[in-house]
């Protein structure tokens, strides 16, 4: 397991040099560049300032040249660089959003599967009954609907009718425990129902038929309750699949919530990246990406050593 490990964790050294370089050239070639957004800040730049100013964000050099410098400062001193508009370090702006982001993510993730695992695994318990339609209908449902338009709902209706709106100022769990799950409670509701229903349709799908399985039979006729099949001899074997599908919506969690948290006025690294974008602000696009990168190839080297765990008769040579 351990060689495995080592072995994955180097073959990702180059897929992370691919997804650096796509990175970096796309956000340069997005029409416009930083010059332009600050000369529609009213800064006044004439031509030789805006020379002086490329030269001084180091943007007078080519594109390769500006990769070189940029991945050489990551490898020899772990630095992503400054922000072109705040002059702060990337890493520091990184630090302060991304417990949001991360704390939004897991409890997206946490919700998505209380809701969508005990459900599928009953739907699929209760083949073609009242219960089972119902659960069908509610997972159509959680695709269907999209999560920012939920979102939208939740903040204007209650507004409207109760004059009730979220908290649009951050509580700190460290200040406040309970205010800050209450204040993320609502957007990780909305997050993990916009992605709780393809889990919900997979897990009915590879419950009904690992329940058809000759094992399963075979334990329904030594004469084992219910909980004791499903828990032992079905659940683990059923749930492979959908860790594979949980791996993949992981990081979709982690990072996608960007529209989220626009919505609920959450400072993460969503509202980070888009503000970095519009205002092309290079460093921090490439960091918050290349972090991101990071993060889903750790998921999925997660997800294969779940595997493991749940089939013993996989093994990582």
């Amino acid at each position: 397991m351990r060689s495995y490990i080592i072995r994955r964790l180097l073959l990702a050294i180059p897929t992370m040099l691919i997804v650096c370089i796509i990175i970096f050239v796309l956000i340069r070639l997005i029409p416009g560049n930083i010059l332009d957004a600050m000369a529609a800040a009213a800064w006044g730049i004439g031509q030789m300032d805006r020379a002086a100013i490329a030269k001084a964000l180091g943007l007078d050099v080519s594109i390769p040249v500006q990769f070189m410098r940029w991945i050489s400062a990551i490898v020899l001193h772990g630095d992503l660089g400054k922000s072109l508009w705040k002059d702060l370090p990337v890493t520091e702006l990184i630090a302060a959003r991304w417990p949001v982001t991360a704390e939004l993510g897991i409890l997206g993730l946490i919700i998505a599967q209380a809701i969508a695992l005990p459900i599928g695994v009953y739907s699929a318990l209760r083949q073609d009954t009242w219960g089972d339609y119902l659960a069908r209908s509610f997972a159509i449902f959680c695709i269907a609907v999209p999560g920012f338009w939920l979102g939208t709902m939740i903040i204007v209706f209650p507004s409207i009718w109760w004059g009730w709106t979220p908290p649009i100022s951050l509580i700190m769990f460290s200040e406040d425990p309970i205010g800050n799950l209450k204040m993320f409670l609502l957007p990780a509701l909305v997050l993990g129902m916009s992605t709780s229903g393809l889990t919900m349709r997979l897990t009915r799908t590879m419950m009904l038929e690992v329940l058809r399985q000759d094992y399963v039979r075979t334990a329904w006729a030594k004469g084992l309750n219910e909980a004791v099949v499903v828990r032992r001899h079905a659940v683990k074997n059923a749930l492979i699949p959908v860790i594979t599908l949980i791996g993949i919506q992981l990081p979709v969690l982690v990072g996608g919530s960007v529209i989220i948290e626009q919505i609920f006025s959450l400072p993460g690294m969503g509202r980070l990246v888009l503000d970095a974008v519009l205002v092309r602000d290079y460093p921090i696009v490439s960091g918050v990406m290349l972090v991101l990168g990071w993060f889903t190839v750790f998921s999925n080297l997660l997800v294969d050593v779940a595997y493991g765990l749940l089939d013993p008769r996989i093994h990582y040579q």
